[in-house]
């Protein structure tokens, strides 16, 4: 038994059967960023105003550096699968839309990497 109407059937509409797997990963972030955001500002809100040299020691600190990699990451995975519903949403047009998903998904996870390893190369090294 379907469920379809005549139209849908003539024209083959009906369910992707997918999009659980983007809802499982916005759901999933957005947990995971509740704890991230509260240790990143535990760990570097008391930064604000220090020294260079706290800053330097603050993210030498392999509790800090990590819990600072795994929050810019994970937020910017969230970021972009918002924008992504955001795009899909609105935008109509195919190659337009295919531009702006492309576009946006590589920014964010280039500005992630960038922010992982900017603070990986002050953990490491200063």
């Amino acid at each position: 038994m379907t469920y379809k109407t005549d139209m849908a059937r003539v024209k083959g509409l009906g369910t992707a059967k997918e999009g659980t797997h983007e809802w499982w990963i916005g759901r999933l972030t957005s947990v995971a960023l509740i704890p991230l955001t509260l240790g990143f500002l535990w760990r570097v809100a008391p930064l604000i105003g220090g020294t260079h040299a706290e800053v330097l020691a603050a993210f030498q600190s392999p509790f800090t550096a990590i819990t600072t990699i795994l929050f810019i990451m994970i937020a910017f995975v969230h970021l972009a699968g918002g924008l992504q519903e955001v795009i899909v949403d609105y935008v109509h047009g195919k190659a337009l839309l295919v531009v702006l998903l492309v576009s946006t998904r590589l920014t964010c996870l280039g500005m992630g990497f960038a922010g992982a390893f900017a603070v990986a190369k002050i953990a490491f090294g200063g």
